[in-house]
């Protein structure tokens, strides 16, 4: 049996330092993270993200560079931000990048143009 799973991987590190360093860079010297605009407004997540996420028939998750399992940063590398599906079969893991930071970058902040792409893609 295949377990699947995506994964939502931030251009940013988690935890208090983590946010604090990313509101900075983001307010500051105009950084940002093409998967935090689409996920969050400016002071906590979209409630349009999570009622999508709801109607999917695979897990999502959202994490971190800092919260990744080495294997999981080694595929990410420098591409985050990013969406990485994984196929679990037999305890071997198969990971397909699914969504670019460009492509993220693309989708602008929307949260209905992220899963039309999304569901595009998981449907090939």
């Amino acid at each position: 049996m295949t377990a699947l799973r995506l994964v939502g991987v931030y251009r940013a590190d988690g935890g208090l330092v983590g946010e604090l360093r990313y509101l900075v860079g983001h307010y500051l010297r105009g950084e940002s993270c093409s998967l935090c605009d689409i996920t969050h407004s400016p002071w906590r997540r979209k409630a349009e993200w999570d009622a999508e996420v709801a109607t999917l028939d695979i897990p999502f998750d959202l994490l971190h560079l800092n919260e990744l399992d080495p294997d999981l940063a080694s595929f990410v590398g420098d591409r985050a931000a990013c969406v990485v599906l994984e196929r679990t079969t037999d305890g071997a893991v198969d990971r397909t990048l699914l969504i670019s930071n460009d492509e993220l970058a693309d989708i602008d902040g929307s949260v209905a143009a992220f899963f039309t792409v999304l569901r595009e893609r998981l449907s090939r």
